[in-house]
């Protein structure tokens, strides 16, 4: 069991966030070729290193933590766990040698409630558009009710947020707005569910004016057709801490050309040739935690996506942040393909 937690020194940061990955985001312990523990990666030390350089094809050692908190017994371990929280808990040898380790409970039912920090944290859906790239699914269908296995893309966003303690949602409507309303305000639910109607297609971040005078606290701004599968708590309190205006949820994305690609001269001489170049950046998931002064410079029947409402609150000078997930905490109903994909990635038999 230990084993699918353990990389080896050479591993690269982008190996080893893909290995997390495979493991739902768990702690990887770095070993020798002898098993002695030489460092941990965690989610916290994925995005501290790519917060300041996101060159992920680096040795792990670049990103790990070399000086972990470790224990010489299960005993040990067991009774920091109870107090502690610590995301894993490395029990070694009086030699180094790792031997075990303890990782903290995970509740992995998509019901089990997590915490109860997002209590006071409206969520606000953008559910307005009229979905084009999934025609013809959305000919039938807003793109808010598109099922995702036994519910819809909107439930299964709505149900991570309630793990967190979130208990109101605003919905910002305009295309078949009345096919959703009459959905949610039809089936049982834990969670109050507000609407607010576009007369006309305000874009991404337009529609949030209609919310002035019903949201007064921090509130999170998802577009309806993305899942994200990290740490909503983690998120918001930095968020929080780092006082931001706005917190971007950002993803490691990581592309392979699968061409050559040939740097040249002005004069046509070839410089270097690069066979399947990889590249790796940040790219915006659609996800925002947003202070509530934001609504009130948002004018009225203004078409502004939310990406420029971002730059304005940079040039403005006020403080945007970004929080970092790996590339599958991520998932995008943006297309068809990348809804089968949504689907596989839940298991669901079509």
């Amino acid at each position: 069991m230990l084993e699918k937690y353990k990389i080896n020194i050479e591993y690269s940061i982008k190996e080893a966030i893909e290995k997390m990955d495979e493991n739902h985001g768990a702690a990887l312990l770095i070993v020798d070729d002898n098993d002695y523990l030489l460092g941990l990666f965690t989610p916290g030390d994925m995005r501290k290193y790519i917060l300041k350089n996101n060159d992920i094809s680096k040795k792990i050692t670049a990103g790990m933590n070399p000086s972990p908190i470790t224990f010489e017994t299960l005993e040990q371990a067991k009774k920091e766990q109870k107090n502690g929280n610590m995301v894993v808990y490395p029990i070694v040898n009086n030699k180094g040698k790792l031997v075990d380790a303890l990782f903290r409970n995970k509740k992995d039912s998509e019901e089990e409630k997590i915490s109860n920090v997002l209590e006071q944290v409206p969520l606000v859906i953008m559910a307005g558009g009229k979905g084009k790239r999934l025609y013809p699914y959305t000919k039938v269908l807003p793109k808010a009710l598109i099922p995702i296995g036994d519910c819809t893309i909107t439930e299964r966003i709505i149900n991570q947020f309630s793990r967190y303690g979130c208990n109101e949602v605003f919905f910002i409507l305009n295309y078949k707005a009345s096919m959703i309303k009459a959905y949610y305000n039809d089936i049982k639910k834990t969670y109050k569910t507000n609407y607010v109607e576009e007369d006309k297609f305000l874009g991404t971040g337009g529609g949030l004016a209609l919310l002035k005078g019903e949201i007064n606290s921090t509130f999170i701004l998802s577009n309806c057709d993305i899942l994200i599968n990290d740490d909503l708590e983690c998120i918001y309190l930095t968020h929080k801490k780092e006082k931001n205006k706005i917190t971007v949820v950002c993803a490691m994305k990581n592309i392979t050309v699968p061409y050559g690609v040939i740097n040249a001269t002005e004069d046509g001489s070839i410089l270097k040739i690069q066979e399947k170049p990889e590249f790796s950046f940040l790219t915006n998931t659609g996800v925002y935690v947003i202070e509530p002064e934001i609504l009130q410079e948002i004018p009225q029947n203004e078409y502004i996506d939310f990406p420029d409402i971002i730059k304005r609150q940079i040039s403005e000078g006020n403080k945007v942040g970004i929080f970092p997930i790996s590339e599958q905490s991520w998932m995008d109903m943006g297309q068809i393909n990348n809804m089968n994909q949504m689907i596989k990635n839940f298991d669901i038999e079509s």
